[in-house]
């Protein structure tokens, strides 16, 4: 879930869909519902200077957010891409389709592809259902988190631009989607996170780490899928120097740590990203406290103003 390589902050990403997919059809666009333009009403206001973040309102501005995702996870990480997506030079499966996407606009350049410069994929479970699985269940056996109580959230294909790697980027998109969360009542949000090398035991450390103090207790744990299964377990916990680890884990993977977030069972290498996997799940109630603080104190602005 990670700026401009994988182990800098403001991006994140899971790997491409396997089976080819078409981009959206503006015909079939059904984001601009009432749920949505709902949940967009929530974010009104959340701007820094030219900034904006919010959801996606039609089936161009998904393009623009695919060709971004395109620039960083193929052109700049040098990920491969199938055919298809090279042709167009846009990251795209079927999960665009049926998803929402967050979007960081900048609205000094102008009204086009390049005023998307920073996004996340968002999932819930009746999207996923119309597809017939959740994203990370190509790596995770995600069951658990699948059938928990209350609303689900996948979050995925997360990047920013180049040149906007800033807290302040960040801070938007979380901002967006701690109101998404709000909307939504999301109980549990969860994905995988990169961790940059394929060679587990080059990051005995954090991946130990990590497994020795934020594995998910067994009612939020994922597993990586027993064919791609690698031991987070590599060093014994007293071995460990958490300062260290912490250092080497990725800014974002660090944020998600910080909100209380835990860790699924397992890793997985993905050699087409270069990166080892982690599944990453995070409850609500954190982020659903504090937004709800600032949007009661939103809501009293307004009415005084």
């Amino acid at each position: 879930m990670a700026d401009a390589s994988l182990d800098q902050p403001g991006m994140t990403r899971t790997s491409p869909e396997r089976r080819e997919a078409s981009l959206p059809d503006a015909a079939g666009f059904d984001g601009a519902g009432a749920d949505q333009m709902a949940g967009d009403k929530v974010m009104d206001g959340i701007r820094l200077g030219t900034l904006e973040v919010r959801l996606a309102r039609s089936a161009a501005e998904i393009d623009w957010a695919q060709a971004l995702r395109y620039r960083v996870f193929y052109e700049e990480m040098a990920a491969v891409p199938t055919p298809a997506m090279q042709a167009q030079g846009r990251d795209f499966d079927d999960y665009d389709d049926v998803a929402d996407h967050l979007l960081v606009i900048d609205h000094a350049r102008g009204n086009g592809p390049d005023m998307v410069v920073g996004t996340y994929r968002l999932i819930r479970r009746p999207a996923a259902e119309k597809v017939g699985r959740f994203y990370s269940s190509d790596e995770y056996d995600i069951g658990r988190l699948a059938s928990y109580p209350g609303e689900v959230l996948e979050l995925g294909r997360s990047c920013v631009d180049a040149g906007y790697r800033t807290r302040g980027s960040m801070q938007l998109l979380w901002q967006g989607i701690a109101a998404y969360v709000f909307h939504h009542d999301i109980a549990v949000m969860f994905g995988c996170a990169s961790l940059p090398g394929t060679d587990p035991d080059a990051l005995a450390e954090p991946l130990s780490y990590l497994y020795h103090h934020h594995l998910a207790p067994p009612d939020l744990r994922a597993t990586a899928l027993p064919e791609r299964f690698v031991s987070l377990d590599r060093m014994a916990k007293d071995r460990i120097d958490p300062r260290r680890a912490l250092n080497i884990l990725p800014p974002l993977i660090k944020g998600y740590l910080r909100l209380g977030g835990f860790i699924g069972d397992g890793a997985v290498i993905d050699h087409q990203f270069n990166t080892t996997d982690v599944c990453i799940v995070v409850k609500t109630d954190l982020i659903t406290d504090k937004y709800f603080k600032h949007y009661e104190r939103r809501s009293r602005d307004s009415q005084t103003g």
